[in-house]
């Protein structure tokens, strides 16, 4: 049974003390993409994320956690990261910076007590002490932040660069793959990730799916994203560590991204649900192998959902790597097509309601001229005439 977000006076030193505190379930870990799995409604989220960004944002906020309590600098003054933007806007509490110890000193599932900035455990006793996050506190913290903003660019710049000099059989030659049991070839491919406004570009891109039937292709949590979507994904390529059980399951096959030089953590744990899979070392993100796959393997064009675009989402993966993103999509540019915001370009102003009006009203209208026009009895006859015998017709097939 779940418990409750409530409000609650506890007693302290023999003295009822009203609380304004949040009671709830704790779930710790330090990644948030794997947190979020295990998530339900009125739970308390306990993470380790420096700049906490809008895609990790948005994930606690559909799992609509009770509060937030964050174990680093939800803004570190990197760059003005707009995870905890998100969380104040949705009304949910976020305490920043509270130590990485909280990560061991709160059991997973046990009952805490979140007041202020002060984290109490079920025995009363502190836990932990942090910054419960303001508007007044984040609109400074987050004016420090811009000022940041040319020293990631200028990084940026060095690492693309660096990669560029480094991996440049990689650009103009594309990988060597691995044997592939999933054709892609002339066909269209969707690449998911579980990235920023991934739900309502899949529901947006229905008629697309439906109509071309586009190769699958998930990126570790993008799996999930398509199966919560109602689709089966055709192949998952990543590390395997933000991906459910269900999803690897799904009958997709699996390819795990190693490193350049052959390991792949991820791996095991598909030996251990005795899954198959096949590895594919290549530097980069698994988001930028998933594009060169499709690419390598014939794709007549490659449609991407949830993957990361802009200068701000670079920012927010918060690595060096990302530096591969940036040159993998100029490589892949002429059959790329992004279809983020696809929800926003258009949406029909015309209701189902108003076809359905539509529909009567035409309707009435032939039933008012039948029965008005001097034609009307000969032609009540005929539709009389013509029901009867697709009846008789539609009967006779069922004796």
């Amino acid at each position: 049974m779940r418990l409750p977000v409530i409000r609650f006076a506890h007693v302290r030193r023999g003295k009822a003390v009203d609380s304004p505190g949040l009671v709830g379930v704790a779930r710790v870990d330090y990644k948030t993409k794997v947190l979020v799995r295990r998530l339900e409604p009125g739970d308390i989220a306990i993470i380790d994320h420096p700049d906490l960004d809008r895609v990790s944002a948005d994930e606690l906020i559909a799992c609509r956690v009770a509060a937030v309590v964050n174990a680093a600098k939800s803004v570190t003054g990197r760059y003005p990261n707009l995870g905890p933007q998100l969380l104040l806007d949705a009304g949910i509490p976020l305490v920043d910076d509270v130590g990485s110890e909280v990560l061991a000193r709160v059991a997973e599932g046990s009952v805490v007590r979140l007041d202020s900035g002060i984290l109490y455990n079920g025995a009363d006793q502190v836990i932990a002490k942090g910054v419960l996050l303001t508007e007044a506190g984040l609109d400074e913290a987050m004016g420090d932040a811009t000022a940041g903003v040319t020293t990631q660019i200028d990084a940026f710049a060095a690492n693309t660069l660096e990669f560029l000099r480094r991996e440049r059989d990689m650009l103009t030659n594309g990988i060597d793959l691995p044997e592939l049991a999933t054709a892609m070839r002339d066909r269209h491919v969707l690449v998911v990730v579980r990235g920023y406004r991934y739900r309502e570009d899949l529901r947006a891109l229905r008629p697309y799916i439906r109509e071309y039937r586009p190769v699958l292709l998930a990126v570790d949590g993008g799996a999930d994203a398509l199966i919560e979507a109602g689709y089966r994904p055709q192949m998952i390529i990543g590390d395997m560590d933000s991906v459910s059980d269900e999803a690897l399951a799904s009958g997709a096959e699996l390819v795990v991204h190693a490193y350049p030089d052959g390991r792949a953590p991820g791996m095991s744990r598909l030996n251990g649900l005795g899954l198959d899979s096949v590895s594919l070392p290549a530097p980069g993100t698994s988001e930028d192998v998933a594009l060169l796959v499709a690419d390598a393997c014939g794709a007549s064009l490659i449609a991407v959902v949830g993957t990361h675009w802009t200068l701000e989402e670079f920012l927010d993966k918060g690595r060096p790597g990302m530096a591969s993103t940036f040159l993998t999509h100029l490589r892949v540019g002429s059959k790329l097509v992004n279809a983020r915001g696809v929800h926003q370009l258009y949406q029909s102003r015309i209701s189902g309601w108003a076809l359905a009006a539509l529909v009567i009203a035409a309707a009435v209208t032939i039933v008012v001229a039948i029965a008005y026009s001097p034609a009307g009895p000969i032609l009540g006859n005929y539709l009389t005439a013509t029901w009867h015998t697709f009846a008789y017709w539609f009967t006779g097939l069922f004796k």
